[in-house]
């Protein structure tokens, strides 16, 4: 790593590959977590706005990937109560 470089982007896009990678949902969610966090963390250390609010952009992606996808086709659980 050299000096005037933002360690946690390579961090989030890491943890970005991670999920992408993850075998159970679980572990996606988690880990679309962790990026969120660090990007939002690569945001705050970051000097220039441009790319700092680029860093925010990519942590509501991810954000977004950990609540959405897995979850976004699944069907509501079946209310049993109603068919007797």
């Amino acid at each position: 790593m050299s000096f005037g470089r933002n360690p946690h982007v390579a961090k989030a896009e890491a943890a970005e590959q991670k999920a992408r990678a993850a075998g159970d949902e679980g572990a996606r969610v988690a880990a679309w977590r962790e990026a969120a966090r660090l990007w939002d963390r690569a945001s705050e250390r970051e000097t220039m706005e441009k790319r700092a609010a680029e860093y925010v952009t990519n942590a509501e992606a991810a954000r977004g990937e950990a609540d959405g996808p897995g979850t976004a086709g699944l069907a509501p659980p079946l209310d049993t109560r109603s068919l007797n």
